[in-house]
């Protein structure tokens, strides 16, 4: 008994915190501070607030978003926990504060049409997700262990099919196409190519911009039925364009130019008529891609927006920032459905889960975070790399590949594929496989060829493409 008082008597009398849990702690606690403190979006109003606490309403070379978070740190020196209730109108009347501030613009007839067009949509994608997701929920154990023992199983025994010399600089972004014949790549060069599967020869170049590619999404119907001469392909780049290609030219159907700076990732809408754009400009962008016309500017970061992806109902979109912030928005409506804050660093990748509630990021805190969307918290923290996680992909299933039918036509359990696994690619130079059920590793991928600057998954589960620094690319698989 005399060693147990010992010890509780030497917790009593632990001293003070350390320096570095103290300003981790105060970290956090700026952060959720900084989320509920309201700051107009708009450039003027910023400009006044800062002229009303006799701080410069512009620095050289500063530009909105670092103005606007500006503001936000001073509001929050100034006045701490009770930033959060101070005035942020001085010229009105008290009584008239709340109604002056503006957290909404009005959008254009063409964003409501989009809007409502999105919605028709996902309703009736949702409406189909949960009569699936109503059917398995009747499999037996027995068959749900089967099919995820038919499905992860393989993956353990992934090598190395082959790496392929891809561009003149840094693989930035490889994406395979829906029908998994083609494989993407996007590189530091500005220079996009497509390649064969599984073979991996060349079959056509885009000399697509004047900066580096950071963003390619493949249009959802792209090599399934899409005409060859309508668009298949997007990039983005740091030239601040977004170009639009089809399988027939390597000149670009379309430039979308809107953005102030570098643009990162891109998404097309499950509908593939609309275009979603993060950028280093602090905002993300919708775009009606067959006019080539900007729907909708979104701000809702302090720093640059790095990540960007639908789920796959087209009922939300995700953007994540370099401000360790992530946001879920309602494509419908166009507010603020869920923050995913928790993040210590950048988040560098967002994927929706097939299941349509579930959503996994990915930082340079080297984690992967996996988020419902219906409990609007964080479920798992994944220490998924030593190094920051630059990207994530959930294996999405082509509908060729899922169970069928009885032979009397009646409906099975028709387990998806989708969804059951996920993988992560790593500045210390690994690939690695994930269950999507129990978040634990499947199997880690070395290359030796330095940092992975994305991944992705076939469409019929049979590759793992990942692009590197060394500007290449490796295809794993079975030997």
């Amino acid at each position: 008994m005399a060693d147990q008082s010992v010890a509780w008597d030497e917790l009593d009398t632990q001293g003070p915190p350390s320096a570095s849990d103290a300003a981790a702690h105060a970290m956090l606690e700026h952060r959720k501070l900084a989320q509920k403190v309201p700051v107009p979006t708009s450039d003027t109003q910023v400009r006044e607030r800062l002229r009303h606490y006799h701080e410069p309403i512009t620095l050289f070379g500063e530009r909105e978003p670092d103005r606007r978070a500006r503001l936000l740190h001073v509001l929050i020196d100034r006045h701490g926990k009770n930033a959060v209730h101070v005035s942020h109108a001085p010229q009105a009347p008290e009584e008239d504060e709340e109604e002056d501030e503006e957290f909404y613009t009005e959008g254009s007839h063409d964003l409501l049409i989009a809007r409502r067009r999105m919605a028709a949509f996902s309703l009736q994608r949702a409406k189909e997700r949960l009569r699936q997701q109503r059917q398995e929920s009747t499999a037996s154990m027995q068959e749900v262990a089967a099919l995820r023992q038919t499905v992860l199983e393989p993956l353990k025994s992934y090598t190395s099919l082959g790496t392929q010399v891809a561009a003149e600089r840094p693989v930035s972004v490889v994406r395979f196409s829906p029908d998994a014949s083609l494989l993407a790549t996007g590189s530091w060069s500005g220079k996009a190519s497509l390649w064969s599967i599984p073979n991996a020869t060349p079959c056509g170049t885009m000399h697509a911009h004047e900066d580096r590619i950071t963003g390619l999404a493949w249009h959802p119907r792209a090599t399934i039925g899409q005409p060859r001469s309508a668009i298949h392909m997007a990039t983005g780049a740091g030239d601040g364009a977004i170009c639009t290609w089809s399988l027939e030219s390597e000149r670009p159907l379309s430039v979308l130019r809107g953005h102030e700076a570098r643009v990162c990732r891109i998404a097309f809408h499950p509908m593939g008529d609309y275009l979603a754009s993060a950028s280093f400009d602090g905002t993300w962008r919708l775009w009606d891609v067959a006019r080539a016309q900007e729907l909708m500017l979104q701000e809702g970061h302090s720093r640059e927006v790095y990540a960007i992806d639908f789920q796959g109902d087209g009922a939300l979109v995700a953007s994540g920032g370099l401000d360790a912030i992530g946001r879920v928005w309602d494509t419908r409506t166009g507010r603020t459905a869920m923050v995913l804050d928790g993040h210590a660093r950048e988040i560098l990748g967002l994927a929706f889960a097939p299941n349509g509630y579930q959503l996994v990021s990915t930082s340079g805190d080297d984690t992967a975070r996996v988020w419902d969307l219906r409990m609007l918290r964080s479920l798992y923290t994944i220490p998924a790399h030593h190094s920051s996680v630059a990207d994530v992909r959930f294996f999405h299933a082509a509908e060729s590949s899922l169970p069928s039918m009885d032979e009397d036509g009646s409906d099975t359990h028709s387990l998806s594929r989708s969804g059951l696994y996920f993988a992560t690619a790593g500045y210390d130079g690994l690939v690695k496989i994930w269950s999507a059920d129990d978040w634990q590793l499947v199997k880690s991928l070395r290359g030796d060829a330095g940092k992975v600057m994305s991944v992705d998954i076939s469409s019929d589960g049979q590759y793992v493409a990942s692009g590197e620094w060394a500007r290449t690319f490796k295809l794993w698989g079975h030997v």
